[in-house]
């Protein structure tokens, strides 16, 4: 089966002495891909249009946050990377469903993601719409074929994951905010959207990195709020950038949200205002790692990490 994968080629070599964050992170993302590519159907598979269409995104050169902080979390509960990796890979391909659907006309009207064309630009809407239909659907299919653990049934994984980018979460935030488009928004507002469109699948990906080390409850709840605080850091930050860098730097169109009415952090908040705000949740999701001591070194790493970003 295009499923099977050896467990081994994802071991992680002990170390007394961790390896420098950039390379924790490249060695990541490779063991990412390779898994990706392994998982995904192979171009050639009919119909060629929809799998060239879904590894198209998959493979257009994001950062693999979502499954980097799963592997990190399942780290830092004692667990393997190899365990985690169905599901690390899972977020990712919820993630890139959720930018293809985003960068289409009726949505945020995007030509560019990650500094390449949007799928719809490349492949047609129809199909770019399909594939990011694919890309959910396939998902769900590498969380139900994950091992399973003792307090985490496949039945916890799939609903953590199904709730997470559903109407209360994911797509909440995003009717929230195509429907706030030109509109006064308030800083409550603005958390909610946030709250749902960035910061729970974020939050899922570390529970489920969680999940796959069986963690104990008090280490799920401290990884939730973690999470939680990383995502909505992250999220300020992103409004940060759009509203500094250019398109260049970026990867995507810079100053889009201002220009379609949406409402920042910048906008509602200001520049000093956003960035205390960015402080202050990494600062949460900080604390929220103190039950774990050493072995949330890398998550407490990539939440500074995030905060210092420049795209």
């Amino acid at each position: 089966m295009f499923f099977a994968f050896a467990t081994a080629a994802f071991r992680v070599s002990k170390s007394t002495v961790p390896s420098p964050l950039p390379d924790y992170i490249e060695s990541r993302c490779r063991l990412v891909d390779a898994a990706l590519d392994r998982f995904l159907p192979p171009s050639p598979t009919r119909p060629p249009t929809i799998h060239k269409a879904m590894r198209y995104s998959i493979f257009a050169g994001g950062k693999r946050l979502r499954p980097i902080v799963c592997l990190a979390a399942a780290e830092a509960c004692g667990g393997r990377v190899g365990d985690a990796m169905p599901l690390a890979c899972a977020v990712e391909c919820i993630h890139t469903y959720s930018l293809i659907h985003d960068d289409l006309p009726c949505m945020d009207d995007d030509d560019f993601r990650r500094g390449k064309p949007t799928s719809h630009k490349v492949f047609g809407e129809g199909v770019a719409v399909l594939a990011g239909d694919a890309l959910l659907t396939f998902a769900f299919e590498l969380v139900a074929r994950a091992k399973g653990w003792p307090r985490y049934s496949h039945a916890a994984l799939v609903k953590d994951a199904a709730i997470a980018s559903g109407s209360l979460f994911l797509i909440a935030g995003q009717v929230a905010d195509l429907e706030g488009e030109g509109k006064k928004t308030s800083h409550a507002q603005l958390r909610y959207i946030h709250e749902r469109k960035t910061s729970a699948l974020l939050t899922c990906s570390i529970r489920l990195g969680a999940m796959s080390a069986n963690a104990t409850t008090a280490q799920l709840r401290a990884l939730t709020r973690f999470g939680y605080n990383l995502g909505m850091a992250f999220q300020v930050i992103d409004d940060i950038l759009d509203a500094t860098k250019t398109s260049a730097q970026l990867g995507k169109t810079a100053g889009k949200d201002a220009k379609a009415g949406k409402a920042t952090y910048i906008s509602i908040l200001g520049m000093k205002r956003a960035e205390a705000e960015a402080d202050r949740y990494t600062r949460a999701a900080i604390s929220a790692l103190k039950p774990f001591g050493n072995q949330a070194h890398r998550l407490h790493q990539l939440a500074d990490y995030l905060l210092k970003r420049q795209n």
